[in-house]
């Protein structure tokens, strides 16, 4: 795998083809509109609504990397499996991991969806927690992307799709309780967290798991994911989507959420993964806390949602052009193993970050 192309020039897109290019790789990004950045590789311009411009482009590549919206993800993944190339992206929408699911069943490359920060990161850190026990009870996964300063009573700010977010509060969660796998509703079991003295909130939220409960279904007897956000968010989005009924209008209750509290350069991505279970009949408890902010790479600051989830999936791609994961079939994340991630030139930005 040498010849990639990546789809989207979005802050994350932008930033995964030149960490990727940066590993060596012959890159070409595709997008309606060049970013503004200056870019050093090549830069074209494609209707990637329309299959025959997939078409053409995945007839020239070896893999292909989507950062597009979740919506557009299985007619790229579609085009990837014809033409028998490799297929990376970042959903977290679990209709759009079913369907590629069901294509690897006859790849002749490699399908990897939800490379990400979660589903993605998160989950190899989990997955290295579970392997670490003998027996392991619970695995509790708790990511939070937030302003660094907030402002006003919803404490936030939209770095991240807005599409993405609205599937995520609206959609419902798959969880393992007390060995049993289930969904559950989102924005629901509320409880506190704090991280280096920060007081914050999780709630369940759509997707982040990946295909963890498949995988650990009789294993371990609770696993569950959830969003962290500061105190009293989880309340006024129950409040804007259900009292207002605004989870019957998701296109218009994303513009509405993303015009109040744009984006911010100033951020911070929390990470809290935390297993219990017994060592040598012994109980346990293993966490993995991190509070991830900006980094500068490529002479710019970069934030720290974008830098986490592209250097994520970015380090995975290293892994399967290097020989360190299978090159055909479906990957599931929790099949990664957290040390060979850690070791790549783009995942040590983890360690560093």
């Amino acid at each position: 795998m040498k010849k990639i192309a990546v789809l989207g020039l979005g802050k994350v897109g932008a930033l995964a083809a030149r960490l990727l290019h940066d590993s060596g790789f012959e890159v070409i990004a595709y997008d309606q509109h060049a970013p503004r950045e200056e870019m050093p590789f090549d830069i074209r311009s494609a209707d990637l609504k329309a299959y025959d411009s997939l078409e053409k482009i995945v007839a020239d590549v070896d893999a292909i990397l989507s950062c597009l919206p979740y919506q557009l993800n299985v007619g790229v993944a579609t085009a990837a499996h014809a033409a028998g190339i490799h297929y990376f992206d970042l959903t977290e929408d679990v209709p759009t991991t079913k369907a590629i699911i069901e294509m690897s069943e006859t790849a002749k490359g490699l399908m990897a969806p939800q490379c990400g920060l979660a589903p993605g990161f998160v989950g190899i850190v989990g997955a290295k927690q579970i392997g670490d026990f003998d027996d392991c009870r619970s695995c509790r996964m708790r990511v939070g992307a937030l302003p660094q300063n907030p402002t006003g009573l919803m404490g936030y700010a939209f770095n991240w799709s807005p599409d993405g977010v609205v599937n995520e509060y609206l959609n419902d969660c798959e969880v393992i309780e007390d060995g049993v796998r289930k969904w559950v509703s989102p924005m629901e079991w509320l409880e506190t967290i704090y991280i280096d003295g920060m007081k914050l909130e999780a709630f369940t939220t759509s997707g982040g798991l990946g295909t963890m409960c498949e995988t650990y279904l009789g294993k371990v007897a609770n696993i569950d994911y959830k969003t962290m956000r500061y105190p009293g968010h989880a309340e006024l989005m129950n409040f804007f989507f259900h009292e207002l009924l605004m989870r019957e209008r998701r296109q218009e209750a994303g513009e509405i959420l993303v015009h109040a509290k744009p984006p911010t350069d100033n951020d911070v991505v929390y990470v809290h993964v935390a297993s219990e279970g017994t060592i040598d009949g012994r109980p346990r408890r293993e966490e993995f806390v991190r509070a991830y902010k900006p980094l500068e790479i490529g002479g710019k600051m970069r934030t720290a949602i974008a830098w986490t989830t592209s250097a994520s999936v970015v380090a995975v791609i290293e892994m399967v052009r290097d020989g360190k994961l299978p090159d055909h079939g479906f990957l599931r994340q929790e099949d990664i193993p957290l040390e060979a991630f850690l070791k790549t030139r783009t995942g040590s930005l983890y360690a560093a970050g």
